[in-house]
């Protein structure tokens, strides 16, 4: 009996050795992130009339639907929603009753996916630059360059990568910010403006527009008109790898002053950041925006366009009150990635500053869609 015993138990190891050495059962892959709205999952909302829409926030979201209508026929459709907008914009030009009833008339409400979103805020800066070089502005606002141009060998999908050809005919990444600030582009892309201090020009090319206010009150506003295809780097991220913030601390003020404190620091720092913005001057009353028509402050936001078509309206329920309210969907950002993911608006100056800098607030969105979309969609 113990010799069967040891048998059985020798036996018994065995079996569990080789049960530890068996592989473990494949997991199951996770399911493929949804790339556009209809994949997210579109629900019904709550009625537009049960809304707390306000007669002034309404009407200024009419006025940039107004704005968007042309973009948003013309433009092809990228959140699979498909949706049919000429009832609606025709009547957006003439409505001339309470605002909040004709998007009750024409709209209904949906959630992309849960609907739970994240908002940042953006603004347009006020700095102090002139047209023509002059003591004192001395950061050159360059146009377009003559030599950036796409990879014209590449076949992948998409728009090839940016660049430039060099001396032996090849083509490599374009010019570094580190490069351009030396003096690479002399020569090469026309100066549209001169800017006086370095730190508040780099926060302008963030933002991707602004004004530039000469000592006169003269403003030359400009907006975005190409990137130098370089990597974005988070100068916050840089900052708190040099443990100059800890994380949470790194407001855009907080850096501001900080790089205004350390000038001898400062350059290395915001050459960690090798993107550069190229500028047009703008003639309009506000920024351009993606769709190609001004942005408004507390009424245009920023969208990922497959999820969002732009020009569509979005009703934004913000742990910040201020973001509250009624929004145009007229512009892209390169961190804003996802089916409830905005960027808001707010305009230029001072205010517009301190809330666009501090925004940063859980909320929850409903995207407005002409009525008789989510039938179409589920039938």
């Amino acid at each position: 009996m113990v010799k069967w015993a040891r048998r059985i138990a020798i036996l018994s190891g065995v079996a569990a050795l080789a049960a530890c050495a068996a592989p473990p059962p494949e997991e199951a892959p996770p399911p493929p992130e949804p790339t556009n709205a209809v994949e997210a999952g579109l629900t019904p909302g709550p009625a537009i009339s049960t809304l707390p829409l306000t007669r002034e926030d309404a009407e200024a979201a009419r006025l940039s639907f107004v704005e968007s209508c042309p973009k948003l026929l013309a433009r092809n459709d990228n959140s699979g929603i498909e949706a049919y907008w000429t009832p609606a914009c025709e009547a957006a030009r003439k409505w001339g009753g309470d605002p909040a009833g004709f998007f009750a008339v024409y709209f209904e409400t949906a959630r992309i996916g849960t609907g739970e979103a994240f908002l940042t805020g953006y603004f347009e800066p006020q700095i102090a630059g002139v047209r023509e070089k002059r003591e004192g502005y001395n950061v050159a606002v360059y146009g377009m360059p003559s030599d950036l141009i796409r990879d014209p060998e590449y076949t992948g999908e998409g728009r090839g990568p940016q660049g430039r050809v060099d001396e032996d005919g090849a083509f490599v990444p374009y010019y570094e910010r580190a490069e351009i600030i030396a003096g690479a582009l002399d020569g090469k892309a026309p100066v549209i403006g001169w800017a006086k201090d370095p730190v508040d020009f780099f926060f302008l090319q963030i933002q991707g527009s602004g004004q530039l206010i000469g000592p006169d009150g003269d403003v030359l506003r400009i907006g975005y008109a190409g990137q130098n295809g370089r990597e974005y780097v988070a100068i916050g991220r840089t900052l708190r790898e040099r443990g100059v913030f800890a994380p949470g601390e790194a407001t855009m003020q907080g850096i501001v002053d900080w790089l205004h404190a350390n000038p001898d620091e400062a350059d290395e720092v915001m050459n960690d950041n090798k993107s550069w913005v190229f500028f047009k001057e703008l003639t309009g009353d506000g920024p351009l925006g993606a769709l190609g028509v001004p942005v408004r402050g507390h009424a245009s936001v920023a969208a990922d366009p497959k999820f969002i078509p732009l020009g569509a309206p979005v009703f934004i329920d913000a742990a910040e009150d201020v973001a509250d309210g009624l929004w145009i969907a007229q512009d892209t950002g390169g961190a804003i990635k996802g089916a409830n993911r905005f960027d808001t608006f707010w305009g230029a100056g001072a205010e517009a500053k301190t809330i666009a800098g501090g925004m940063s607030s859980d909320a929850s969105a409903l995207v407005f869609l002409p009525k008789g979309t989510l039938a179409r969609l589920t039938q």
